[in-house]
């Protein structure tokens, strides 16, 4: 079985590089953000035709997020039920007795402004979810764009960061909280290259400097973190002709 999240940047936009990467990838899962379509926009006929069951939930121009599965997908919830919020950044489903959440985590703009604290209740709420469905799902897995550099090695230069959003200690509080439940950083199960991240900047060359975070995370309860053979972020798409910001993770359980 592998699981993948990958921020897309606009499912319109680019449609055909995740439906080239599908053909090129046996990915079982595929959580999708920033679709930044509305559901009456959405590719479902595309998706249906290179062989994914998908369930979406999106709006105009901003967030929006998408599961895709070559099994049947079960037991949807959009959005938080524990939290009233108008932007659709969660999708729950189950797929093969497997929990799945693919989430968009509020970007948070900046520690002083209001887009911050938006982030942080939506991140306690998020922790209060995963409790509840732990509760039902001892097999869950948490999918997405984390807006998260959990530690400093996550960062191309911790030091022009410091004190920003993705990396203020709040943030990195609420995602050892998710730690703690627990699950497990399935890319930090395997020994990894240093400087390795999912998001480069498309200003100043960041991709080809290599000035990227590593923001996208796959977390695994323990029992799905016992099968989990392999963590890797693939760069490749992010070479590619208008290519999204964000590069495609992918996990692989026995």
């Amino acid at each position: 079985m592998k699981l993948a999240c990958w921020n897309v940047n606009s499912l319109k936009v680019r449609l055909p590089q995740v439906l080239q990467w599908l053909q090129d990838n046996p990915i079982d899962v595929l959580c999708l953000q920033e679709t930044k379509l509305t559901d009456d926009k959405f590719p479902t006929t595309d998706i249906e035709a290179a062989g994914y069951h998908v369930v979406f939930s999106g709006q105009k121009t901003y967030n929006g997020v998408a599961i895709l599965s070559r099994h049947p997908i079960s037991d949807v919830v959009k959005n938080n039920p524990l939290f009233d919020d108008e932007q659709q950044r969660l999708l729950t489903v189950t797929i093969q007795g497997m929990r799945i959440i693919c989430a968009y985590i509020p970007n948070g703009q900046a520690p002083d402004s209001d887009k911050y604290q938006y982030k942080l209740k939506w991140l306690a709420a998020l922790q209060n979810w995963l409790i509840e469905q732990q509760k039902t799902y001892p097999e869950l897995a948490l999918l997405g764009d984390f807006n998260i550099a959990p530690e400093d090695r996550d960062v191309h230069d911790p030091a022009a960061w410091e004190g920003q959003n993705l990396v203020s200690e709040p943030e990195r509080a609420a995602f050892q909280a998710m730690i703690a439940l627990p699950l497990v950083d399935s890319y930090r199960l395997f020994e990894q290259a240093d400087k390795s991240f999912s998001w480069w900047d498309y200003r100043a060359l960041g991709f080809r400097l290599n000035k990227g975070m590593r923001i996208d995370h796959i977390l695994l309860s323990t029992p799905l973190a016992a099968r989990c053979q392999s963590c890797v972020i693939d760069r490749a798409p992010r070479k590619w002709e208008q290519p999204s910001d964000h590069a495609p993770v992918i996990a692989t359980l026995a």
